[in-house]
């Protein structure tokens, strides 16, 4: 068979990459070019169309590829496609990423064929956008408390939209932040940087919607994300300055107030099973999770 070409994802890639997602619409935060383009230049992921479907292939623990986007029967060729790819190869063919909705697709195919095995840590938490607007109920009391408290503290805040006036200030404000997060001696946290300078960089070409949060004209918050599918908003990037109490909380409800009420969820990524953003995430209450595992061939 054809050697399939694989490349790594560019700027000029964006129509094609995203136009496959829309045919195979998901609310896992990986299915959107900003989060492959950015993160590929950190997990070396490449891309190439195979029966006419969108497919990514990542080396870093073994050969692995990400679950096929298209239409359904080209999925469903891509899938044998890569079975006899991964014979010929005589390596387990491995789908990473795969949500629920995924797997009970490939089960319709071929019962019994594959297992998956979901990971907690990679688990997107998806909210309900009315809630996060509000933070109405006994449950968000607390929410609601910080944001007072940063109200009461610093009554000239301001809220803004990321804009080409205030994008150079989030840049510097970003790397103040590194500076005082120890970045640079953590490869995780100095590649999550890198996305975030990008992402603010390259903000007009990549179609990405910013907040930014002032206390007297200076930004101590910001946030980006984009739409991820019809009902849902991916929020892929928040920092604020951690010795501004109550920013977190009002960066998030600003942004979402502003930016989000068109949809009926907002995604907020994963925790990566670091035990204090769970925590957090977990506080705000989350309307669900959107697993996502490792599909293997049965042996």
């Amino acid at each position: 068979m054809t050697e399939p070409v694989f490349k790594r994802p560019e700027l000029e890639d964006k129509e094609i990459i995203t136009s496959y997602f829309e045919k195979s619409p998901s609310r896992s935060c990986e299915r959107t070019f900003v989060n492959v383009y950015l993160w590929s230049r950190h997990y070396k992921v490449k891309y190439a169309v195979i029966e006419d479907a969108l497919v990514f292939r990542s080396d870093d623990n073994g050969l692995a590829f990400s679950y096929p986007a298209g239409e359904a029967g080209n999925i469903k060729k891509a899938v044998d496609y890569l079975t006899e790819y991964c014979r010929e190869k005589e390596c387990p063919l491995v789908f990473y990423n795969v949500t629920p909705e995924m797997f009970a697709q490939l089960e319709k195919w071929y019962p019994g064929r594959f297992t998956v095995e979901y990971d907690r840590d990679i688990a997107d938490y998806i909210y309900e956008t009315e809630k996060l607007a509000t933070l109405a109920g006994k449950k968000l009391h607390g929410k609601r408390n910080h944001i007072n408290k940063f109200k009461s503290l610093y009554p000239e805040w301001s809220y803004e939209s990321l804009s080409d006036d205030n994008v150079e200030d989030c840049f510097q404000m970003a790397l103040k932040w590194r500076n005082q997060n120890g970045c640079e001696e953590d490869p995780e946290k100095n590649a999550e940087m890198c996305v975030t300078l990008n992402s603010l960089r390259l903000y007009k070409e990549l179609e990405l919607t910013g907040g930014v949060l002032k206390i007297d004209g200076k930004i101590v918050a910001f946030t980006v994300g984009e739409p991820l599918c019809k009902d849902t908003f991916v929020v892929h990037i928040e920092k604020a300055f951690p010795d501004v109490e109550g920013a977190y909380p009002m960066i998030n409800q600003q942004f979402v107030q502003h930016e989000c009420m068109d949809y009926k969820y907002v995604n907020r990524e994963e925790d990566t099973g670091a035990e204090g953003l769970r925590k957090a995430k977990l506080s705000y209450r989350p309307a669900f999770l959107e697993e996502k595992g490792i599909v293997k061939e049965t042996e």
